[in-house]
This record gives C-alpha cells, sequence and structure tokens, in this order.
C-alpha cells in the first residue's frame, strides 16, 4: 500500500507562485510515475503534469511554461511548482503515483486564484 501526503495549497493573487508537495510513502519500489492533476469546481479532473519514471516530463497546454514538475528521489516527494498563477488555475490538485498498474491519489489541497 502506498499513501501520499500533500501540502501547499492556500490562496494567491494572480501572477502569483505556489509550490505543492506531495511525499510517498509505503510499498514503494522500482520506477514510477507520478501525476498532478487538478478538478476545478463543476469540471472535470484534469491531467497538467506528469514525471516519469525515466524522468521526463510533460505538461498539459495550459500550465506549460509556467508549471514544473520535480522530484526528490531520496525523499519520494513529488513538487509542483506554480508560477504566473492565472485565476482558473482555482482547483483541487491532486497528486497521484502509479507503480505496477495500481494508481493511488493524494487528499487533494485547495489553490484558489483571486484578486
Amino acid at each position: 500500500q502506498v499513501q501520499l501526503v500533500e501540502s501547499g495549497g492556500g490562496s494567491k493573487q494572480p501572477g502569483g507562485s505556489l509550490r505543492l508537495s506531495c511525499a510517498a510513502s509505503g510499498s514503494i519500489f522500482g520506477t514510477y510515475t507520478m501525476n498532478w492533476y487538478r478538478q476545478a469546481t463543476g469540471k472535470e479532473r484534469e491531467l497538467i503534469a506528469t514525471r516519469h519514471g525515466g524522468g521526463t516530463t510533460t505538461y498539459a497546454d495550459s500550465v506549460k511554461g509556467r508549471f514544473t514538475i520535480s522530484r526528490v528521489y531520496a525523499q519520494n516527494t513529488v513538487y509542483l511548482q506554480m508560477n504566473a498563477l492565472k485565476p482558473e488555475a482555482t482547483a483541487v490538485y491532486y497528486c497521484r503515483l502509479q507503480q505496477v498498474g495500481v494508481a493511488y491519489w493524494g487528499q487533494g489541497p485547495q489553490v484558489i486564484v483571486s484578486s
């Protein structure tokens, strides 16, 4: 079993920055993929960033160039640095870890971007 604990949500004005973290613990082994999703009220959950097991990263067009996913292997922690925040970034953010075909989810901190 794998547990994911997220932190770093909160409120920011447009143009500001936030960093989310997701710490994984439990039965973690080998290579795994970690993702960040977000879900705004009334909308479907959206995949915004992926860090693949080999280290490559991919981003949704909506966040490309402003958000960065990174990982500290020794801590099994993945981060999402969010810069130049826009009001449409207001959502609940979830991290996801997938290994050997099983997906685990974090609890989803709220991010609010408003002036």
